[in-house]
């Protein structure tokens, strides 16, 4: 396996590899972003030691498989590797034209993008046949979703290799073709920006907003908090590709998130969004 892109989701992605038993090869830009995404992988295993859910041994076995590098080129013997590197299409282009001269023919390409077009980032490559979407959720290691996209270009054999790592890894896969926003963020993203409207135009505040979606409809996190935890940035981001891709005024964020975004107010990354987050 090979992760290229070990931020939050990179890493995530990585940890559940380890942990299922792959040797897996995890490239960032720089080794203090190496040493980062050790650490946080190190901490969120130790995590799991403390809780019951692994031994100490399990835990430095899933380590042992981890390699990591800086080098593209120390990917060449993975059999199939998932871009998690930042939401922009021409960074994304990159990284797939230079993946594609380093790994074997046989290997196959997968993005985890959340918004942008597997087929603009498969037509990049000279193979557009090996390429889908494997679309985690944050956090990868707790989130049993993954959406699996295929292009009108991708091959039936690079589809079923990514549904059947999805499988190994544990998680509960689906297949869909490459729309805007795929499946869950089709629908999510107008629905939470809907839900941002709302606060200001019925007059509420955060937690009422949330009280009422956990208490009257069931959610199991309400959409402030849900906001906070995904990033209002990445939300932002995502929002703005797909009203861009679909013209609806609903996928547009609202202005209140965009000033939040500017302002550095993130969310639990930040440690202040919608709610104030210590640690």
């Amino acid at each position: 396996m090979g992760v290229v892109g070990l931020g939050a989701m990179g890493a995530g992605i990585a940890q559940v590899c380890v942990q299922a038993g792959l040797d897996t090869v995890g490239r960032e830009v720089s080794e203090e972003l190496v040493e980062r995404a050790r650490a946080r992988i190190d901490h969120y295993l130790g995590r799991g030691v403390e809780k019951g859910r692994l031994t100490t041994g399990e835990k430095e076995a899933a380590l042992a498989r981890l390699a990591t590098t800086t080098e593209l080129g120390d990917l060449a013997e993975c059999d199939l590797v998932i871009e998690a590197i930042v939401e922009d299409l021409e960074a994304k282009k990159g990284v797939f034209r230079e993946l594609e001269t380093v790994v074997g023919p046989g290997a196959v390409l997968a993005t985890n993008t959340s918004a942008l077009s597997v087929t603009d980032i498969a037509r990049a490559t000279e193979q557009p046949e090996r390429v889908v979407g494997m679309h985690f959720f944050n956090p990868a290691p707790v989130l049993p979703l993954v959406e699996v996209v295929r292009t009108e270009l991708s091959s039936e054999a690079a589809v079923a290799a990514a549904f059947a790592l999805a499988e190994r890894l544990g998680k509960e896969p689906i297949r869909c073709r490459d729309t805007p926003g795929f499946v869950v963020n089709r629908i999510l993203i107008p629905l939470l920006n809907d839900c941002v409207r709302v606060l200001d135009e019925a007059g509420v505040t955060p937690d009422d907003l949330d009280k009422a979606m956990t208490r009257g409809v069931n959610w199991p996190i309400g959409p402030c908090a849900l906001l906070d935890l995904i990033g209002l940035d990445v939300h932002v981001h995502a929002s703005e590709a797909l009203h861009e891709a679909l013209g609806e005024d609903r996928m547009a964020p609202p202005e209140r998130l965009v000033r939040m975004r500017d302002e550095g107010v993130l969310g639990r990354k930040s440690g202040r969004g919608f709610f104030r987050y210590e640690g």
